[in-house]
């Protein structure tokens, strides 16, 4: 069996399609219903648990990452019973990282002492802005207020909190968030996902945006400038960028996106939910239905919640080992690219791109320069086999 995927550990992502409200830059898979019967769904996750434990038995399991959607409004007692079984599924790692998304809307005290009790030991918050016009403007359900006593109760009962911020917002300039950032910075976080607004097609924002009605969106410059601004920033307060938008203390990096970033092996359970697979030495990919019905439906009639499986071209795995690992601030193992597409990294184009400055050779590694992760699509453009 080829061991490719014990280069980047192995985790399971399990989608929690359920929100209390769609946001409109939101393009995840999440919906908003009247009622769950979260018995059903139980049942459900528990089976695909035991049909994936089948086909990889005896795998170290690293992470656990609870994601959506909003996890957070799952019943305590439904994640108890996915952790109880993930924990006779598998061994497991001595520093098995359980973490789970939370909107700063559904955190009650109880209820976290009902996931800290259940075994999630790390926190991420989708606190978006420390703004309370803003967070309006961005459909968010909680105030800064909330937002902060929120982060109060999560760093009381788990060790490890998280917390997502997005810039480049609408009438947002440069020294209104470097002042949001300095002060998200001083709340003691220990690790941030800071993501440039992006709108995307299918969105509400993407609807307004095309017709004309989503104003103030800074420029591609100011954009650029917020990007440096935030590296600058964050190297200050010791939370560099350990990937292009995540920054933590030494230690408080995010281990479940490592896995993805450092091209290991995951499981994909719930609606939508992809994975990567390596089984019998071939590493594959793998889908489920996006509709929460159909998911639990094909789990229900048929014992599998996966609508596609398919192996992995040579060349799909090398250009995804490019996407993931030259986020990354540690680079790319030239060799493991090798191994994976069966030949080279071009050489000619890669001593180009370090004259230019955009890339840097290190020992064994090769990775992006700052300016270089500025400019990630085009480098890994020139790369692509």
């Amino acid at each position: 069996m080829s061991d490719d995927w014990r280069h980047g550990g192995f985790g399971l992502y399990l989608h929690w399609p359920f929100c209390a409200a769609k946001c409109p830059y939101c393009d995840f898979n999440s919906h908003v219903v009247a009622a769950i019967d979260q018995k059903r769904w139980e049942r459900a996750y528990l089976a695909e648990i035991d049909r994936i434990a089948a086909e990889t038995p005896g795998r170290i399991l690293n992470t656990v990452f609870f994601g959506g959607g909003t996890p957070s409004l799952m019943n305590p007692d439904l994640v108890a019973a996915i952790l109880d079984k993930v924990r006779r599924a598998w061994p497991l790692a001595n520093d098995l990282e359980i973490t789970l998304e939370a909107n700063p809307t559904s955190i009650e005290a109880g209820r976290f002492r009902g996931f800290a009790e259940a075994g999630v030991n790390r926190i991420s918050m989708g606190m978006q802005a420390l703004n309370d016009e803003d967070l309006r403007r961005l459909g968010r359900m909680h105030t800064v207020a909330e937002g902060r006593k929120a982060f109060d109760i999560a760093r009381a009962q788990f060790q490890r909190v998280s917390f997502d911020l997005i810039y480049a917002r609408q009438n947002q300039d440069l020294a209104a968030w470097e002042r949001e950032l300095r002060e998200a910075i001083s709340m003691a976080v220990d690790h941030f996902s800071l993501y440039q607004l992006t709108i995307e097609d299918g969105t509400v924002f993407g609807r307004r945006a095309a017709v004309g009605k989503l104003p103030g969106l800074p420029d591609d410059d100011t954009g650029a400038d917020m990007y440096l601004k935030t590296q600058e920033i964050c190297d200050q307060a010791g939370l560099s960028a350990y990937e292009v938008s995540n920054h933590a203390r030494p230690g408080s990096e995010c281990r479940h996106n490592l896995v993805y970033w450092h091209y290991g092996d995951y499981a994909g359970i719930g609606p939508g939910a992809h994975g990567r697979l390596t089984l019998n030495g071939v590493r594959h990919a793998t889908e489920a239905p996006k509709a929460p019905g159909a998911w639990l439906e094909a789990v229900e009639q048929h014992g599998n919640g996966e609508s596609l499986r398919d192996p992995l071209p040579r060349e799909d795995q090398a250009v995804e080992f490019l996407l993931f690992g030259l986020r990354l601030a540690e680079g790319i193992d030239p060799l493991r690219y090798r191994n994976l597409s069966g030949e080279s990294l071009p050489s000619d184009k890669i001593a180009d791109l370090i004259d230019m400055g955009l890339l840097e050779p290190r020992s064994d590694r090769i990775q992006a320069t700052a300016s270089g992760r500025a400019v990630l699509n085009g480098i890994i453009r020139e790369l692509m086999p």
